[in-house]
């Protein structure tokens, strides 16, 4: 079985998806690795942020719009929607990113440099959780304390980030390339109408 790496946002087979008819998105990196952020979200705010506070909820709703709204432009019927969606599930990300770094300097924690071996580790591991999914607890040993668990997320953070100006860039060549939903069914309209006219 092949596996594509975190270098590009395409889709590839998933040991996780063995239906054909599942949707597109379930073989996407960038839905398995929102998915993974979700999960790992979740289960730092559970631990490190009152549930009384305003940033628990704003936390866990931005991790769930970056992977939600990925899912609904996907589905969307046209590329216009799935831009748009898109471009709000990578804001999202952008938001959760902000969040974590508040929260280490706020704490006092050290936020780890792009070139940290540490950091680089986590960027290597190419192939985590996708080749050998089973949940987000992949990551267990980031997850032994809260300094290192803020700089994995960030990390994946950034990731995300990456993979989704790469599939944003692709969506918008399409709609340049094709055109909007409304314009596409004017197009068809005025070819039906034609061939109604027509002698």
């Amino acid at each position: 079985m092949t596996y594509k790496s975190y270098t590009s946002y395409k889709t590839y087979t998933n040991p996780m998806v063995q239906d054909k008819k599942s949707p597109g998105y379930e073989k996407l990196v960038v839905y398995w690795l929102a998915t993974t952020i979700y999960d790992l979200n979740l289960e730092f705010i559970r631990r490190y942020i009152s549930k009384m506070s305003r940033t628990y909820d704003q936390m866990h709703q931005a991790a769930r719009s970056g992977k939600q709204c990925l899912v609904e432009g996907a589905l969307a019927l046209s590329v216009e929607s799935n831009l748009k969606l898109t471009s709000v599930s990578r804001a999202s990300y952008g938001e959760l990113l902000e969040d974590y770094g508040d929260y280490l300097r706020e704490k006092g924690l050290t936020r780890w440099g792009k070139d940290d071996p540490r950091v680089i580790a986590i960027r290597r591991e190419r192939d985590l959780p996708y080749k050998t999914y089973k949940s987000y607890k992949t990551y267990t040993t980031y997850m032994q304390d809260p300094e290192s668990f803020v700089n994995l997320m960030i990390t994946l953070c950034y990731k995300q980030g990456y993979l989704m100006d790469q599939l944003l860039r692709s969506l918008q060549d399409k709609f340049v390339r094709e055109g909007g939903f409304r314009e596409n069914l004017f197009k068809k309209r005025t070819e039906y109408r034609n061939k109604q006219n027509r002698p």
